[in-house]
């Protein structure tokens, strides 16, 4: 299947994608219904474009950011198994949401403490792994994955002293939860930003996912690019994570799916991953609120269970 089918396919699952999060909940509306909507005030105008079609922007969004910031980290750390929380960026977001629930604060403020403790991750593991001159991918993930393990120390005591009543909000929170995400166009122009600026560096990606020797002697500036991949990838998650909790496997398997599909170019897998990684999303956060309603399933769940199979699935097909 050539490329060009490929966009073609990602296009129409991403516009499925979105018809189904308008139509699918606790009270489904028809396409019908959906349209009328748009010009005529009532119950399914208020479902759809003020409740579900926001909700699932947002889904789009992180899911998105999420696939391009676990792309970018492969080609960082050049693991294939990196994902956007290997360095511990998760845990310290975690760590701050966690934190403003148990004090009581409301949605915004959890957001705003997330963010804050993502970045704080993200300069301890900056300043941590640089070493005399320059810091190294395994002394990066080294770090990183040190790092994460304190943060989880750490979330356990919070939960452990957390009165009962804090305990399901902070569950459902550490899960995946869209429920009170509702993105800007600042975000959207953040993705589309370093969307843009992954396609145009494709090739310096490219080379220097095959290894920093060859890069340096094609003449990339390598210290800058891994910079710029850093803090590009963790600043991606740290918002994600932000707006909607800890949601796992997007940022891994979405570009494994991809490069089987379409090879190891960047100049196609960086605008493809963000299609297909905030389509994937939308998906699971209409089947998680949708499959047990009124009951909300954390769409980290969903994400885990869809994900655990097709990864299983992808290494037993490329086992050698």
């Amino acid at each position: 299947m050539s490329k060009t089918s490929i966009y073609f396919l990602l296009v129409l699952t991403c516009l499925a994608s979105f018809l189904l999060a308008a139509g699918m909940g606790s009270v489904s509306i028809s396409f019908r219904e959906i349209l009328s909507g748009l010009s005529t005030p009532g119950l399914p105008h208020t479902l759809v474009y003020e409740l579900r079609l926001p909700r699932a922007m947002a889904a789009f969004v992180c899911g998105g950011m999420l696939a391009l910031a676990g792309l970018l980290m492969q080609v960082l750390l050049r693991n294939p198994l990196a994902d956007p929380y290997i360095l511990g960026v998760s845990g310290g977001a975690a760590t701050g949401a966690l934190l403003a629930i148990l004090f009581g604060l409301g949605s915004l403020m959890t957001q705003t403490a997330a963010f804050a403790g993502a970045l704080l991750s993200i300069v301890l593991v900056f300043v941590l792994a640089h070493g005399q001159t320059s810091w190294t991918s395994n002394r990066l993930l080294l770090t990183g994955v040190i790092l994460a393990a304190g943060w989880n120390a750490f979330i356990s005591f919070i939960l452990t002293i957390s009165p009962d009543q804090q305990i399901h909000g902070m569950l459902f929170w550490l899960m995946g939860d869209l429920s009170n995400t509702r993105v800007t166009a600042w975000h959207g122009f953040l993705l589309l930003a370093i969307t843009i600026g992954g396609f145009f560096s494709a090739r310096q990606l490219n080379i220097l996912a095959r290894g920093e020797l060859q890069a340096s002697a094609l003449g990339v500036n390598t210290r800058q690019l891994r910079i710029l991949l850093f803090f590009s990838a963790s600043l991606l998650t740290a918002i994600a994570i932000s707006l909607a909790g800890s949601i796992g496997f997007i940022g891994l398997m979405v570009p494994h799916m991809l490069r089987l599909m379409m090879g190891a170019d960047h100049r196609a897998l960086v605008p493809a991953s963000v299609l297909l990684g905030g389509s994937l999303l939308v998906l699971a956060d209409t089947f998680s609120r949708s499959v047990l309603a009124p009951i909300q399933i954390p769409v980290g769940i969903l994400t885990a269970a869809l994900g655990v199979p097709t990864f299983l699935y992808l290494l037993y097909r490329n086992r050698t």
